[in-house]
């Protein structure tokens, strides 16, 4: 899977997301093309058919990243690639905004279920069947995309959508760790299950999806962890993220890019004691984020007007 925008070809930009397509899907789109050889009298029926697919699931993508904006998020940019789409989002650490990033996505194909319904029923009832028989099997066969990556994608498995919704409904009741941990747990036994789908099947792409999900899953494990153990560090007073509000560990648990020294940022106004080396910013230990010491001081000055 593209980790960003490396190896993509940039096709467009709308409403400020920039859309990009791997180079990987000219390959694996010719060969899948080729593959449904038959299914229709025209071979640009086929052509016309995945590239269907990929407007669904573009649509899918957009659902996310507009949603992200929504709620004071930043989504910049989508990578189209052989399996599917990444919508590249950055939602502010709060439950209810990272839950609506991430259902944003399936109901768009929600909203194209009863569009697509319409379609085929209403070809079905014209004859469409024996007199536009390529159309009728073409607009089944949306139908059948749209429903399949729905199902799919709500399915309780992280990193699927349906697996980070669980761990976004967790999350309040439980916190951010734990609930990651929890659904990646989930997400452990799922993949195994799917693994075991996939080999019944003999599906190469099932496996390689299978392999993407399970290295998800381990990845997220790792910060649940991380973040299980940041959260036993107590907090310095006075200071905030500006992007997610946490109150920063009080301790020595930066380190220095410099020397590799560890030290207290705040405590040093971002330079490194041990080689003097100074951090125009302050990266957050929670979400990442890096600003000036000076914007994390929620301090306020009596008498200063």
């Amino acid at each position: 899977m593209p980790s960003g925008r490396s190896g993509s070809i940039h096709l467009f930009r709308f409403r400020g997301i920039d859309v990009f397509l791997h180079w990987s899907w000219f390959l694996i789109a010719l060969f899948e093309i080729n593959a449904r050889a038959g299914r229709y009298t025209a071979y640009y029926w086929n052509v016309l058919e995945y590239l269907a697919l990929f407007v669904i699931v573009l649509m899918h993508e957009f659902g996310h990243a507009l949603a992200c904006r929504q709620v004071g998020g930043n989504a910049d940019h989508i990578v189209l690639w052989p399996l599917g789409g990444v919508a590249y989002v950055d939602a502010p650490p709060r439950p209810g905004a990272t839950l609506w990033s991430l259902v944003a996505g399936p109901l768009v194909n929600v909203v194209l279920l009863p569009i697509l319904l319409m379609l085929t029923t209403m070809a079905g009832a014209l004859g469409w069947a024996v007199t536009m028989p390529n159309l009728a099997a073409f607009l089944s066969a949306v139908l059948v995309i749209d429903v399949v990556l729905l199902v799919f994608n709500i399915l309780p498995i992280y990193p699927l959508d349906g697996g980070q919704i669980l761990r976004s409904l967790l999350w309040f009741f439980i916190g951010r760790a734990r609930s990651l941990l929890v659904a990646v747990v989930i997400g452990f036994l799922g993949v195994a299950a799917f693994f075991f789908f996939a080999f019944r099947a003999a599906s190469i792409w099932l496996s390689v999806l299978g392999v993407f999900m399970l290295l998800n899953c381990w990845s997220g494990m790792k910060h649940a962890l991380y973040l299980l153990k940041l959260g036993k560090i107590p907090r310095r007073e006075g200071f905030a993220c500006p992007w997610c509000k946490s109150a920063p560990p009080a301790g020595a648990v930066w380190r220095c890019a410099n020397c590799g020294s560890a030290f207290d940022t705040f405590a040093t106004q971002g330079q490194c004691p041990h080689c003097a080396a100074q951090f125009p910013v302050t990266p957050c230990l929670d979400c990442g984020h890096a600003n000036p010491v000076s914007q994390w001081d929620t301090r306020t000055l009596v008498g200063k007007f």
